[in-house]
């Protein structure tokens, strides 16, 4: 065989990828087009067997296979029965009644609203669409400025990949071996963080410049009396109790991440029974979203495992991996070299898709460098959060588009994610910088001896 040219292949792959991506073709596609051509390129150039193709196969078996998985349509469809049960209107309003006083008040009820979804259902799509519907249309009907009302619809409905139960967790758990309960309880604490980020800087922006987020007057808080905002409470009991229905049994060594997914779903049905929201048609949407989401996650999965196999072939792993060791700028400087490429992967590239090329490259560099690996897959799910708002391809920006007024262009929103984006990078840095932020939790909850471990 002769000795394929890394170098060659390594900008020719990636080139690629960036250009069909730009074109629009889907992601699952293109990573195992791509895959595929090069495959039987390389086979014609005597780089690799052509019985090498068999490894896709057996890679994607392999993950398949993996029980773990089954959570993943299990989560989606609890979340897909919650938007339908009309939870989330009740949980807005009791934030509302709290904080709607202070300066942006909507706005901070929005990143709270979002972070109390975020630790129910862990999806993106459905925090954003969900808080786009409901808290977007509330807060420029209070003549918020529509910059700050659309970025903090997008970074509270953001905090769902790092906030438990998050999808990206479980995919995390599947690829680094890692355990998924542990991840789920550091993903808590960063999460808090970034929320209270949000939040602080929601309250000074409005602060000194009202007209952002304009107060309530006079009369309207003298109509929220202490025993409305009490009352209101009852809003977020049913999603406090199916939190610790999930993540207690998770975190309590009582069930299983795929169980307590499971629990979660039979939750939500109860709420949309109770809500007399639980019809035929209404479980048919929620089926069709959690087939539509899952197959969508799964075929970027395929896509993925099938370009990096082909990329491990033909020693792409090696060639990362030197070429990073290269750069001999120490520990911390090495692992900034690591996030600069997940921050810049993340502008373009699917976050499956960067999970499957970059985790089993670069946490082996992670390790060697003397960094905890628990500690890494929670500060890399805080990284891929600012994916989700980093033009031109964060998905939230997307997700928002489809459900905001006509008004509000695509560039008004691009721009609204900017503050956002530039706290999400301050939250990463916190996060860097006091390891314990993301360690706290887990060393307790997952202690020897703790519970019924």
């Amino acid at each position: 065989m002769n000795a394929p040219p890394i170098e060659l292949i390594t900008v020719v792959m990636f080139a690629s990828l960036l250009i069909l991506l730009l074109m629009g073709l889907p992601v699952a596609f293109t990573c195992g087009g791509l895959a595929v051509m090069f495959m039987l390129f390389s086979a014609w150039q005597g780089w690799l067997p052509i019985g090498f193709l068999n490894m896709i196969a057996v890679r994607t078996y392999g993950l398949m296979y993996q029980y773990l998985l089954f959570a993943i349509p299990l989560f989606i469809f609890l979340a897909s029965m919650l938007e339908r049960a009309g939870i989330v209107e009740e949980m807005y309003d009791a934030f509302q009644k709290w904080t709607a006083p202070l300066p942006g008040g909507l706005a901070s009820a929005t990143v709270l609203a979002s972070t109390l979804l975020a630790a129910v259902v862990g999806i993106i799509g459905a925090a954003v669409v969900t808080m786009g519907l409901i808290a977007l249309p509330a807060m420029l009907k209070k003549k918020y400025n529509r910059r700050l009302a659309c970025g903090a619809v997008m970074a509270g409905g953001t905090l769902g990949i790092l906030i438990p139960p998050s999808i990206l967790f479980i995919m995390y758990a599947l690829v680094a071996g890692e355990s998924c309960g542990k991840l789920f309880a550091g993903g808590i604490l960063p999460g808090f963080v970034l929320s209270a980020l949000y939040c602080t800087y929601i309250t000074i922006r409005c602060t000194i410049n009202p007209e952002l987020g304009p107060p309530l007057t006079k009369e309207e808080r003298k109509l929220i009396t202490w025993g409305i905002r009490f009352k209101s409470l009852l809003g977020i009991a049913f999603p406090a109790i199916l939190v610790f229905a999930v993540l207690g049994s998770i975190f309590l060594g009582v069930a299983s991440i795929t169980e307590a997914a499971a629990v979660g779903g039979f939750g939500a049905m109860v709420a949309a029974a109770l809500k007399g929201k639980l019809n035929f048609e209404n479980l048919k949407a929620a089926l069709n979203q959690t087939v539509k989401v899952t197959a969508m996650v799964l075929w970027v999965c395929f896509g993925a495992v099938a370009l990096v196999t082909f990329y491990y072939g033909v020693g792409g792993e090696v060639f990362i991996r030197d070429l990073i060791w290269g750069f001999e700028l120490g520990k911390y400087g090495t692992l900034a070299i690591i996030m600069v490429i997940l921050i810049v992967l993340g502008m373009f590239v699917d976050w499956v898709g960067i999970l499957f090329l970059c985790v089993p490259i670069f946490l082996p560099i992670v390790i060697d460098l003397g960094f905890d690996r628990l500690w890494f897959g929670i500060i890399y799910n805080v990284n891929m959060q600012i994916s989700f708002l980093s033009p031109p391809f964060g998905y939230a920006l997307f997700y928002l588009k489809g459900v905001a007024p006509p008004e509000i262009s695509m560039w008004e929103i691009i721009k609204s994610v900017l503050p956002f984006l530039a706290l999400q990078v301050v939250g990463l840095i916190i996060c860097i910088a006091f390891p314990p932020i993301a360690l706290l939790i887990p060393n307790w909850l997952f202690a020897p001896g703790r519970f019924l471990r």
